[in-house]
């Protein structure tokens, strides 16, 4: 059992961008190490520095074609019209970037190896990961690799067999359910918007069993999304008695963030974090979506510190707080004139509101699926 919880990160993160007009232009993961440190969360012996996954690693889920194609894009920092047909690098939604290959292989690498450090149970937390929607093949929705697939491919090479895998990221997670539809051993939970790109993940859809599927429409709240937790996340999970948990904790699903359109706050966030620490022996938490600078880091940074039972405080010290303000947000009407919270405290103030009849009768729907599928497996 791993003594303290761990943080794996690295630098390379820090000034890599997919370009100036690209969503993921903007500073994640290096606010978050940087804001963690400041707050006196992340003492060295709690940092890993992710490693890069070597090809062979990736080709657990990945194509050698597509892998090679990866690498000859950062080569040549360029993607024919070949490789963008087949591949889908180089597309506006996927650009060649300097890391291209570096970067998502840099956090599939520390996805990788968070597998072998739960071997005897413990948490990591891999802000890094959570590239849900890459594909064997292509590279998809701002992912190239999927670290969440190889993460899970990883802990059972380690001895964790069952895994539950929970995703709150706003945008469905396509290719995870792609990787594990049908697997008896896999439950897959994702709570996302509806009508949201990649637009999959319906209600009726299960993954030939092996998933709950939970859309939520426009402007979900934290009671609503409490009640969610409460009454259909933590109790299949506890039912599925898994060997390890996943939490892709996207950060698009809060009011601030500009791709999505929901109306949660960070604390919504951490209060899933919280409830699922405990439900298996291991546990992992990685990063997603999250498109503006302040939620993203504030909300990442809690995450941390709720991993750790850290008091979270109402307003920051000065070091860290000079860290927020020093971010930009450039070419977006948020970055304007962004409001005083962002700078001075990690808490959002609660987004509480009605829990709407779509959400307790999709919930309803989705438990008496579970619940039959449990009596079909006693029976069986």
């Amino acid at each position: 059992m791993l003594p303290r919880p761990l943080f794996i990160g690295h630098e390379i993160y820090r000034g890599s961008s997919y370009g100036r007009a690209h969503p993921l232009r903007v500073p994640r993961v290096s606010t978050v190490m940087d804001v963690s440190r400041a707050m006196g969360w992340l003492p060295q012996e709690a940092f890993v520095t992710s490693p890069r996954a070597k090809p062979a690693a990736l080709h657990a889920f990945h194509t050698p074609e597509y892998v090679a194609a990866l690498q000859a894009a950062e080569a040549a920092q360029e993607a024919s019209a070949d490789v963008r047909a087949r591949h889908h690098i180089g597309t506006v939604s996927n650009p060649v970037f300097p890391e291209v290959f570096r970067r998502p292989a840099t956090a599939a690498g520390g996805s990788i190896l968070a597998g072998e450090l739960l071997a005897r149970g413990g948490v990591v937390y891999n802000p890094a990961g959570g590239t849900h929607h890459g594909m064997p093949d292509r590279a998809n929705g701002f992912c190239y690799l999927n670290d969440p697939v190889l993460a899970m491919l990883s802990l059972r090479h380690h001895g964790a067999p069952r895994i539950a895998y929970v995703d709150i990221d706003a945008h469905h997670c396509d290719g995870v359910e792609a990787a594990f539809a049908g697997d008896p051993d896999v439950l897959m939970i994702s709570v996302h918007e509806e009508n949201l790109w990649p637009k999959t993940g319906l209600l009726q859809d299960d993954a030939s069993g092996s998933a709950l599927n939970m859309p939520v429409p426009r402007g979900l709240n934290d009671s609503e999304m409490a009640y969610i937790r409460d009454a259909l996340v933590v109790p299949a999970v506890a039912d599925f008695a898994p060997d390890a948990v996943v939490l892709q904790c996207g950060a698009d699903a809060v009011t601030e963030d500009p791709l999505a359109h929901l109306d949660l706050s960070n604390t919504a966030h951490w209060a899933v974090v919280a409830a699922l620490n405990g439900l298996a022996p291991r546990y992992l938490v990685l990063g997603g979506g999250g498109y503006n600078p302040w939620s993203v880091g504030r909300l990442w940074t809690g995450v941390w510190a709720t991993l750790l039972g850290a008091e979270i405080p109402d307003h920051l010290p000065p070091e860290a707080e000079a860290l927020l303000r020093a971010l930009e947000f450039k070419g977006h009407r948020l970055g304007r004139n962004p409001p005083e919270h962002w700078f001075s405290t990690l808490r959002d103030a609660p987004r509480n509101g009605p829990i709407r009849q779509d959400i307790t009768d999709r919930v309803a729907h989705l438990r008496q699926r579970w619940e039959a599928a449990g009596q079909r497996l006693q029976h069986a």
